[in-house]
């Protein structure tokens, strides 16, 4: 039981404990809801500043924000820090926004003054860039329903009948009016430089790297020097190698060894998506664009957008898919499906191939043009069968792992085990990840393997 509640203590389920005790504490301090609620306003405001210029950067917004992009600001925000909000409407003068998921969880029903958090950040950033703003807190999970339902009014003409808390831009100044206790905040721009640090945490490149790859051969070492040389770059790279040599694991040593690996690694196999739904996966499409009934789903390169994108079996992709590819490639942006916006594409991108490339250029199946954009880099990786010196390396650390997994003495393999190892010709190769070495694959023959290193270590 002890063990079981402490696996539940994270640094968020502790700052969200953290934050609604000390709301209660608060609230038995200063009984009066006047106060309450200005407290919260007062908090969120300051940080709406701060959270939109972080955001801002990340996705490159300069100017003023349109109704578009100030949508995007705000779902950023809330779902950085664990909200699961998107965006539902487009009427004319309003934004409407619906929330799956509390970033407090289940214990904002505690202290559901808590949504007023949401209310100033969302009223400070609309109406800094619009003047004015009123939210409308339609359903809040904080209350019991299944979800919140939260409209930020933009036209105040259009606001007047609607109840929900006003926020005005003043003289350098957000001024905001509580729909719940008339209360009146205002807050000056440029004290809030404090919450400037929260979107600057470093990551060390070494605890986020999770993969390793075993070999000390020759052809290995040209790898990992090629890793090493391409990885602070910037340019595309294109990996090579039968079905189960780890082209994946060295496009996530790519990732870890440069300066994107704080961001996301998304990896994407080509040959699952079917022809029809290639464009909608990679750049995302909009539904209702002109209904009010809006629907935004991100493509694979919008999800990637500052890390790295591992286009897998890049040869799976037919004629019209490579040149949908191409375009963004050559300009650096691209436009979701129904969309009207074009969005900026910074993505490092890393594609893999089963085939060669080459042969499909000279057969017509490959655009020449797409293939020198992505072979800026080759990196070749030999099947198991030519770099046998990497053989004995692999079979003791994959014993290891089985042993400790099971719980066992260490295990060495006999005369005989080693030597049915040794002359099995491997089409293919061994890739393993050391945060969850189960999921590994000796390519078709991951069984044969697996059983035979299982009753060495379990006897």
């Amino acid at each position: 039981m002890k063990n079981k509640l402490l696996s539940r203590l994270t640094p968020t389920s502790f700052l969200q404990a953290f934050v609604i005790q000390s709301m209660k504490l608060w609230r038995k301090k200063n009984s009066e809801q006047e106060s309450n609620d200005k407290y919260i306003q007062h908090l969120g405001l300051l940080a709406s500043s701060s959270l939109e210029k972080i955001v801002r950067e990340k996705l490159e917004y300069e100017k003023t924000l349109t109704h578009d992009q100030y949508a995007d600001v705000i779902i950023e925000i809330k779902n950085q820090i664990g909200g699961g909000f998107s965006r539902v409407s487009s009427d004319v003068g309003t934004i409407r926004v619906e929330n799956t998921r509390c970033p407090f969880g289940e214990m904002v029903k505690g202290t559901p003054e808590l949504c007023q958090m949401t209310s100033s950040v969302f009223g400070g950033i609309a109406a800094r860039n619009f003047g004015y703003a009123k939210v409308e807190l339609t359903k809040r999970i904080a209350t019991g329903d299944r979800y919140c339902d939260i409209s930020i009014h933009l036209d105040k003409a259009l606001s007047q009948a609607i109840s929900g808390d006003e926020y005005h831009n003043q003289e350098s100044s957000i001024i905001s009016k509580l729909n719940s206790s008339e209360t009146i905040v205002q807050v000056t721009e440029g004290i809030e430089k404090n919450w400037y640090q929260c979107g600057t945490i470093e990551s060390d490149p070494q605890q986020n790297s999770q993969n390793i790859i075993i070999g000390q051969s020759q052809a290995m070492r040209e790898v990992f020097n090629s890793i090493q040389i391409v990885a602070p770059t910037m340019v595309n790279v294109l990996i090579g190698g039968e079905t189960g040599v780890g082209k994946e694991l060295i496009a996530r040593a790519i990732h870890a060894a440069s300066g994107r690996n704080p961001e996301r690694f998304i990896a994407v196999n080509c040959a699952a998506i079917a022809e029809t739904l290639i464009e909608s996966a990679l750049f995302g499409h909009e539904k209702g664009a002109f209904t009010g009934a809006y629907n935004v789903h991100k493509g694979f390169f919008e999800r990637a957008c500052t890390g790295t994108l591992f286009l897998d079996e890049i040869d799976s992709l037919s004629l019209s898919g490579q040149a949908k590819l191409l375009r963004i490639l050559q300009e650096g942006e691209f436009e979701r499906v129904g969309g009207r916006q074009a969005i900026k594409a910074d993505v490092r991108v890393i594609v893999a191939a089963n085939q060669s490339i080459k042969d499909m250029v000279l057969a017509g199946d490959f655009r020449k043009d797409l293939f020198y954009r992505l072979n800026v880099v080759p990196i070749q990786i030999p099947p198991l069968r030519d770099r046998r010196e990497d053989i004995g390396t692999l079979t003791d650390f994959f014993l290891k792992q089985l042993s400790n997994k099971y719980q066992k003495p260490g295990k060495t393999l006999g005369e005989k085990a080693w030597h049915k190892v040794m002359i099995y010709d491997w089409p293919g190769a061994i890739s393993g990840n050391w945060k969850a070495s189960w999921n590994m694959h000796f390519c078709s023959h991951r069984e044969l393997l697996l059983r035979m290193f299982l009753s060495i270590v379990l006897i």
